[in-house]
């Protein structure tokens, strides 16, 4: 038996009004998912404690059967690690958005979505203005920054702080200090940098600086394979996925035109995740970004065409691969609330078990007539790899 996974980041939902009661799944055409959840057994999943940010870095680490109270150092390391940065046993790795702040407002996360290659410009001329830290540009506005020696601190994601004044959410602790003056050094450094300077002027959101946050340390998982007997390998476009694989040895598997945002390559990941399969692989977690995209966006239309995209390359799937298909978001991300929740959310098992009373992949649906209940998250995957 292979086994593949497909993970629609952030794709629950609540409710909306706009859509008459109902949330993006149940609006979406998605015959492949529904056809999924028919033929497979339901149940709703808790992947993130309460006491617990509900985040993809907790939320991915506990489907992978990873608890992340015994594992979890931060969000940063892990996404250094995926990087290949170096990483010594005393330093801090941070997560640094590229933000646009304005007028003390938090007016966008993600800095307009700003290129890769223009978050490396503006980060090559932050790096010879800040010496006692070091910072690596990774995807868009997700890159990296290492303190050597840093104790960490306590800090906001930038997508939970959309339209809040930042001066309420600043970090607190050991290395607060040095946090926001590199922050400082950033507005200056930034607001007059050619890469901002055409930014605007093409009427794109510039990156007025950076945004640290979820400090950790290097973590110690054991190897996938270990823990299951079976080879593992990650499918996605963003570095916190990738580093996860990279810390439990999964196969890292990148697609030429994955982009984490609305616009990936969804047909071109459902392909990797077959021929992967094909390979030596036992185990695929094909991983979307572009579901939980659209609800920071707070876009109900783009949610539901990533839903609807995502689904075509589920069709794919089903004509090409016959073994057990997982499918499950890692955490809801409302259009109303524009970040995670820590609601549990709807998967489906389908190869395992025999069918149950669900004919929609919907979270009513699942929640209502779903045989397996309530589980944590960490229990899916033993669960499922059972015999």
């Amino acid at each position: 038996m292979k086994y593949l996974l497909i993970l629609a980041d952030g794709a629950a939902d609540e409710p909306l009004e706009e859509l008459g009661g109902k949330t993006p799944l149940e609006v979406a055409k998605k015959p492949n998912m529904d056809m999924i959840a028919k033929k497979g057994r339901c149940g709703m999943l808790k992947t993130v404690d309460e006491s617990m940010t509900p985040g993809s870095d907790v939320a991915n680490m506990s489907i992978l059967g990873y608890d992340p109270e015994k594992y979890y150092t931060g969000r940063g390391a892990l996404e250094a690690l995926s990087m290949g940065v170096p990483f010594g046993d005393d330093d801090m790795a941070y997560r640094c958005n590229l933000v646009t702040i304005e007028n003390g407002k938090m007016k966008d996360f993600a800095a307009g979505h700003i290129t890769s290659e223009e978050g490396a410009e503006l980060f090559k001329s932050l790096q010879e203005k800040v010496p006692g830290l070091k910072f690596y540009p990774g995807v868009s506005y997700r890159n990296v920054m290492m303190f050597p020696g840093g104790k960490g601190v306590e800090s906001y994601p930038p997508h939970d702080i959309v339209d809040e004044v930042v001066d309420n959410y600043m970090p607190k602790g050991p290395d607060a200090d040095v946090v926001m003056k590199a922050m400082v050094r950033a507005a200056d450094v930034f607001e007059n940098h050619p890469v901002n300077v055409a930014r605007k002027a093409a009427g794109k959101n510039p990156a007025t600086t950076i945004w640290p946050w979820s400090s950790g340390k290097k973590p110690a998982m054991p190897k996938f394979e270990e823990m299951f007997g079976k080879k593992g390998a990650m499918i996605s476009a963003v570095d916190l996925l990738f580093g996860i694989a990279a810390c439990c040895g999964m196969e890292i598997v990148k697609v030429e035109g994955a982009t984490g945002y609305l616009d990936t390559n969804y047909m071109g990941k459902a392909k990797a995740a077959v021929e992967t399969l094909k390979g030596d692989a036992d185990f695929v977690y094909m991983h979307v970004e572009a579901t939980d995209e659209a609800g920071h966006l707070g876009s109900v239309e783009e949610k539901i065409r990533a839903i609807e995209r995502l689904d075509e390359a589920v069709g794919y799937i089903l004509e090409n691969f016959d073994g057990c298909v997982m499918l499950m978001p890692d955490h809801p991300t409302p259009i109303a609330k524009k970040t995670h929740t820590h609601d549990a959310v709807p998967f489906v098992v389908m190869g395992k078990d025999e069918a149950d009373g669900v004919s929609a992949y919907t979270e009513k649906d699942v929640r209502e007539n779903g045989a397996y209940g309530l589980m944590k998250a960490v229990d899916l995957l033993p669960m499922v790899f059972s015999e």
